[in-house]
Formats: structure tokens, C-alpha cells, sequence
């Protein structure tokens, strides 16, 4: 089985927030952006990008717990919390590269995206259709096709603009 990640195609988020009012709503059954296992990243006015743990082969926050509280499993690659070892000490947030591990601010244990058992909610309700369940290897095609296809539009461009004008004189 190939590990899928929440993916935010920041040409469609808008940077509403629904994404992270329904992971609170499932997780803690209320509406608060803070307990989101998911979170929206704002550069205003240039884009906006939901972010949810990336289920690294090798994760660096499971490897920082000094107290063995944070497991992979090897089959998903989801991180596993065991709230019975954790005592909030935030080194596996340190660690983590995405910045997408968070101590909850009542329980003061580590808090990270599990997909909703493989069925986000997140993907589910985005409004836009902006989040997607996907591979790193269908992440990585997605972002060459966007490329080839910003290339192209830079190449033929010019060359549009310089036939309307020519036709014009």
C-alpha cells in the first residue's frame, strides 16, 4: 500500500477555514480552528495552502520523542500518539519539517492529522475541491504537468501577442 498525504492545490484554496473547522468538528466536536489536526498557511495576497501531516518515510518527530510516545505505522504511515507517554514537551513539533504536529492546547499532548482513517474529512468538505488524497509519486506528476503546462503557456505567449499584433498593422 502506497502512503497518500493530504495535498492543498493552493490554485484552488481560497484560505476559507472549512477544512479546518470540520477536522475539529470530527475530532473534538467543536467548531475551533486551534484543534484542527489540519492547518491553513496564508502569504496574503499571493496564496493560501492547507497543511496536514506528509507521512514521511523516516519521520524525524517520531525519532525526537524521548519518551517513545510517537509510533509510524509501517503499513500507513500514519503517527500514532500514545496520550499514556506523552507529556507534551513539543520536541517532535521541533522536529517536524512541515511544522504540522501541534501540542493540544487543554489535553498537552501532541496532536497530528491520522486522515480520518484513511478517510479525510478535510478532502471531503472543501468547498473549492482544493484537497486531495494523493501518493508523493502522484503529488510529483501533478506538479510536472503543472509546470509543462506554465512553460507552454509562457513559450506561446509571446508569440500570440506578436501574430495579433503583426495582423493588426
Amino acid at each position: 500500500m502506497q502512503r497518500k498525504f493530504v495535498v492543498s492545490d493552493s490554485e484552488k484554496c481560497t484560505g476559507c477555514g472549512i477544512c479546518e473547522l470540520v477536522c475539529s468538528a470530527v475530532k473534538e466536536r467543536g467548531f475551533n480552528p486551534l484543534f484542527s489536526r489540519i492547518r491553513m498557511s496564508r502569504i496574503e495576497p499571493f496564496a493560501n495552502m492547507a497543511i496536514a501531516c506528509r507521512l514521511c518515510e523516516t519521520p524525524k518527530c517520531v525519532k525526537s520523542c524521548p519518551r517513545k510516545a510517537l509510533t509510524a505505522d509501517e503499513k500507513t504511515g500514519l503517527i500514532l500518539v500514545d496520550e499514556q507517554k506523552c507529556d507534551g514537551c513539543r520536541w517532535c513539533m521541533e522536529a517536524c519539517e512541515f511544522g504540522v504536529i501541534f501540542v493540544h492546547r487543554d489535553k498537552k499532548i501532541s496532536t497530528v492529522c491520522d486522515l480520518c482513517q484513511l478517510d479525510p474529512k478535510c478532502v471531503t468538505f472543501c468547498p473549492q475541491e482544493a484537497l486531495h488524497l494523493m501518493t508523493g509519486e502522484e503529488l510529483g506528476q501533478k506538479m510536472r504537468k503543472r509546470a509543462f503546462r506554465k512553460l507552454l503557456a509562457e513559450t506561446l505567449e509571446p508569440k500570440i501577442t506578436s501574430k495579433s499584433s503583426e495582423e493588426s498593422t
